[in-house]
């Protein structure tokens, strides 16, 4: 019998991309392979198979029949070889190698010093790779292998994501220097129900934490909210032009109310509404250890920080 020709990686590699864009020149930018390279490696790949995986026009490329089948099959192959990879990288040295990091816009800046510092200091070997995103995009990213790591407000109730809580933080109401609630230590919840609230862009969670503590307080849905910032620093100089009230995390306070004169902060009565701050992995990660002990070090690091660490 004629020994069955052994598709390689690449093969597969190139025949996953085609399937999934559907166009070779796509298909070729997404895993940085030539055009004429990736065409013949699903040549090969055909040939190797004894099927036509590809029906290829002019104007477009579309699955054959047993090309929908084998590219289920193909993205298998590639899942585990890529999880072969991470147990191997795991069973080295610890905080080794690279550890891809993704932060949401309303943690970075204000954490990420935090962070920083203790991996420049702790773990010298370690590669941190930073990516600011939204908690959408960051669970995408994670799902998907792109990420290893997660740092986001919790919790997300997401299937197959293991939370490590790190700490917990208030929220502080920013105000117009002349504003009646500014610099106040016992401001009500209920004062949240008709003021004039200034909130992040549609899919940063922190609007979503604000609309619900405003919920919580018998905030009408009528009641006025203007929708203007994308990040912080914006939102805070709004206020700071007399355009309304925001709220802030405790950790962004200093940083980003130092940035504008005309501001007052005013103090929740207890208990303040809060958010809760935490790392994510995938559940059964190959370095769950690790970023257990990870999680671990940054609650030792961030007791420095205005916020009530998690036991």
């Amino acid at each position: 019998m004629n020994r069955v020709k052994q598709p390689s990686l690449a093969q597969l590699r190139a025949f996953a991309a085609v399937a999934e864009h559907l166009h070779f020149r796509d298909a070729a930018a997404a895993i940085g392979m030539s055009q004429p390279a990736l065409s013949g490696a699903v040549s090969a790949l055909e040939e190797a198979l004894g099927v036509q995986l590809l029906e290829r026009t002019t104007r477009k490329v579309l699955l054959s029949p047993a090309g929908e089948r084998l590219a289920v099959r193909a993205k298998a192959v590639l899942d585990a070889v890529g999880l072969l990879m991470e147990e191997a990288e795991a069973v080295r040295a610890p905080f080794t190698g690279v550890l891809r990091l993704g932060v949401i816009p309303t943690v970075a800046p204000y954490l990420l010093p935090t962070v920083l510092k203790l991996v420049h200091e702790r773990y010298p070997e370690l590669d941190l790779q930073v990516h600011e995103e939204q908690t959408s995009s960051l669970l995408e990213g994670l799902s998907a292998g792109r990420l290893d790591l997660l740092l986001l407000a919790v919790p997300l109730g997401v299937p197959g994501v293991t939370e490590l809580p790190l700490f917990d933080e208030d929220f502080v109401l920013v105000t117009p220097e002349d504003h009646w609630l500014g610099g106040r230590h016992d401001i009500p919840r209920e004062a949240l129900r008709e003021l004039h609230l200034l909130l992040l862009d549609e899919g940063h969670c922190l609007r979503d934490q604000a609309l619900d503590i405003c919920r919580e307080a018998g905030r009408t849905e009528g009641a006025p909210v203007t929708t203007t910032a994308a990040g912080l620093a914006t939102l805070v100089q709004l206020v700071a032009g007399g355009l309304g009230v925001t709220l802030l995390p405790r950790t962004a306070v200093d940083v980003e109310t130092g940035r504008a004169g005309r501001l007052q902060t005013g103090w929740f009565a207890d208990p303040a509404p809060s958010r809760r701050i935490a790392l994510a992995m995938r559940s059964g990660a190959a370095r769950g250890g690790e970023f257990e002990e990870f999680a671990g070090a940054l609650r030792e690091a961030m007791r420095a920080l205005p916020v009530r660490v998690a036991a």
